[in-house]
């Protein structure tokens, strides 16, 4: 307790007697509240450690499904000819050759020239189309008798075609020509072109050339096919091709294999993210003679267990896997002189490589009992069971203390407020009384200094 100083009011007390010996009383609460801080940093410790196993399965998750390791992409062997879109859940590997001698190409016909798009007028009149619900007509009046107004009047009709105006360079004197092409490609979407009715134009409009719609044609491993539409679904399984341009006589490669750089992506993440919970572990095992061990979970049974539960699935055997791939160290995942795990990328896309089937068994097994994944999560459930695991069980340990010390906290608290309380009304009594006894005292003295008189020359007869 500091030392109180005398003076000041009638006691001669200091002023603030009641807060020095107040907070002389709050020093066990002080002593409670670091002892809170240091169970709260543990906490939070068993907090990062519990994050960070849980992110372990995040990544190797997927590789636990059916289709896990159906991570597969498309190479073309020239991606102007032919491109293609994969469906991972049906497309199969393999290695194809396809060949594009014609493309499907819409319905379309082109008008002949005009000297501009938005002055020379065709006249007065209307278009006239076949379509399925019959015939439909557009009419052209004196607000739209240019290209561009018949272009745009046809588009608003919606009667199964694109109108466009096209600037031809080949003819300088009449550039300007209407484009009328089908919705769709195929000899499935044929279109009728219309018949034009039209009076009094500046010249007269008609179709200078038409083209029919046409399916296309392709070669696959050199047998020809016949189709509708130049995105094709139904050529190679659970591959959509978009045939770009037509090339007779040339057969472009198109391959379906596994995309082996998000396999491998998916296990390095794994492995960074193990690595994090080994550099955390070592972390708190770092202890020397100046280690604060309040604050650090190093030696703590939550911490051995993870670290041994982690050796045990790194370097142990999967039992009951079908295939020669046992351990992870096959795939050129191993502990380093560190103590974290190194991948070797190369070494893993190799074993990938020749053998997909082994490298999916061995991470996936039958994803119920089997398998890395499977081990994997049997271990992290195991650690995070409300009821039995390790780092449950230290959690809610923490908590209780915190919760313990909140309480004990509390209690102080109430039990300081009511003794001061009680002290200050003690002291203001005790000022109190001083200050009367002084009152008293001074009217004592005053008498006590009154002039006595000299009677020593008197008689008394």
């Amino acid at each position: 307790m500091a030392s109180i100083s005398i003076g000041g009011l009638s006691s001669g007390l200091p002023a603030n007697l009641v807060d020095q010996l107040i907070d002389a009383e709050r020093q066990p609460i002080r002593n409670l509240e670091n002892r809170k801080a240091k169970t709260q940093g543990k906490l939070d410790l068993v907090e990062e450690v519990s994050e960070k196993i849980g992110k372990l399965t995040e990544s190797l998750s997927t590789l636990a499904s059916t289709r896990g390791f159906n991570d597969i992409k498309l190479l073309s062997g020239d991606p102007n000819i032919v491109q293609g879109v994969i469906d991972p859940g049906l497309a199969q590997p393999g290695s194809y050759n396809i060949e594009v001698i014609q493309l499907a190409q819409k319905a379309s016909a082109v008008t002949n020239g005009f000297p501009d798009k938005d002055r020379t007028e065709i006249g007065i009149g209307y278009f006239e189309f076949e379509t399925a619900n019959g015939d439909v007509e557009v009419y052209i009046d004196g607000t739209n008798n240019t290209l561009e107004g018949a272009a745009n009047a046809i588009n608003k009709s919606q009667v199964g075609v694109r109108a466009t105006v096209i600037n031809d360079r080949k003819s300088p004197g009449s550039p300007y020509k209407l484009l009328i092409t089908g919705d769709n490609v195929g000899e499935d979407n044929e279109i009728k072109y219309p018949t034009l009715y039209f009076l009094d134009g500046d010249q007269d409009l008609y179709f200078d050339e038409q083209r029919e719609a046409k399916n296309g044609i392709v070669k696959v491993d050199g047998f020809e096919f016949e189709i509708s539409d130049n995105t094709v679904k139904d050529v190679l399984p659970g591959v959509t091709l978009e045939l770009k341009q037509a090339v007779p006589g040339r057969s472009i490669n198109v391959t379906v294999k596994e995309d082996q750089e998000v396999v491998s992506g998916k296990i390095k993440e794994f492995v960074d993210n193990m690595n994090e919970v080994l550099k955390f572990i070592q972390k708190q095992n770092r202890l020397d003679g100046k280690t604060d061990t309040s604050r650090t979970l190093g030696g703590e049974t939550v911490i051995r267990s993870i670290e041994s539960r982690i050796s045990q699935l790194v370097q142990g055997t999967q039992v009951g896997v079908n295939g020669p791939i046992k351990r992870l160290n096959q795939m050129g995942i191993v502990y380093n002189r560190n103590g974290t795990l190194d991948f070797d990328q190369e070494k893993f896309n190799s074993v990938l490589s020749k053998d997909p089937p082994a490298v999916q068994a061995f991470f996936a097994g039958d994803g119920f009992s089997t398998g890395f994944v499977s081990s994997l999560r049997n271990q992290i459930r195991a650690m995070t069971d409300p009821t039995q695991g390790s780092i449950s069980l230290r959690k809610k340990s923490l908590q209780d203390q915190i919760k313990r010390i909140d309480d004990n906290i509390e209690r102080k608290d109430k039990q300081l407020v009511k003794k001061e309380e009680t002290m200050r009304r003690k002291f203001a009594k005790m000022e109190e009384a001083m200050s009367r006894l002084k009152s008293q005292g001074a009217s004592v003295s005053s008498i006590g200094s009154m002039g006595i008189p000299d009677l020593s020359g008197v008689k008394v007869g």
